[in-house]
């Protein structure tokens, strides 16, 4: 059950959904007004650009595609599984998630692909980071999954199922982080530009630490009993 998880799996998946709707209202709001944190209007702008056109707009899409493809294949190479665990290299996917998102911001200023290819790969690094949590499939980039799973768990409540009260808490902080990440982000490009990537690219990095440290401290306790 969900509810045995600790509390910081709470904490995490709030801070992440805020990084992404971070990263994502960055991209929208600059140069292509283009989504990075999740694929389903990519891939819509891709069918419609294939009959439309030009070249260099599919080409684009295709990129933003496969780098967040190559982000995904990366946390499964680095993590070896889908289920939070703790003792797996979540600090290492986070750090390359910061790398890849304050590497990226020379290349927005500059108006190349090169940086939305690397923010996607970024957020496809990040959904993947722990995909399932005692059986509640989870998702940080994006909300519509999250949203549809809480209507079902509320739809099975009125109809007296009991209410996973974890599960839906779980859930409506993801929503909520992403919204507010979305209004952070509006702020961060409105003040800095792309340079506001800095700010959650330094989340991932305080995340990456924390985790580091917690894990150990964790480890030091079970050898210590």
């Amino acid at each position: 059950m969900i509810s045995k998880l600790p509390r910081w799996v709470e904490y995490g998946a709030f801070l992440l959904a805020f990084i992404a709707g971070c990263v994502n209202a960055i991209g929208l709001l600059g140069f292509e007004h283009q989504s990075i944190s999740h694929l389903s209007g990519t891939a819509t702008l891709l069918g419609t650009s294939i009959l439309d056109g030009p070249y260099q707009r599919i080409l684009h899409l295709i990129a933003i595609l496969f780098c967040f493809f190559l982000g995904a294949a990366l946390s499964g190479f680095l993590l070896r599984g889908r289920a939070l665990k703790l003792g797996r290299h979540y600090d290492t996917a986070l750090f390359i998630e910061s790398l890849l998102l304050i590497g990226a911001i020379y290349f927005l200023n500059n108006e190349s692909i090169i940086g939305h290819m690397m923010a996607s790969a970024a957020c496809g690094l990040q959904n993947a980071l722990a995909t399932t949590y005692s059986g509640a499939v989870v998702r940080t980039t994006h909300i519509t999954g999250i949203v549809t799973d809480l209507g079902i768990i509320f739809g099975e409540a009125i109809k007296g199922k009991k209410l996973d009260r974890r599960k839906a808490v779980l859930f409506v902080l993801i929503i909520l982080g992403f919204i507010l990440g979305g209004s952070f982000g509006a702020y961060l490009f409105a003040t800095f530009g792309f340079t506001g990537l800095v700010a959650p690219g330094a989340m991932c990095f305080c995340l990456a630490v924390t985790y580091r440290i917690y894990r150990r401290s964790k480890k030091l306790r079970v050898q210590t009993n």
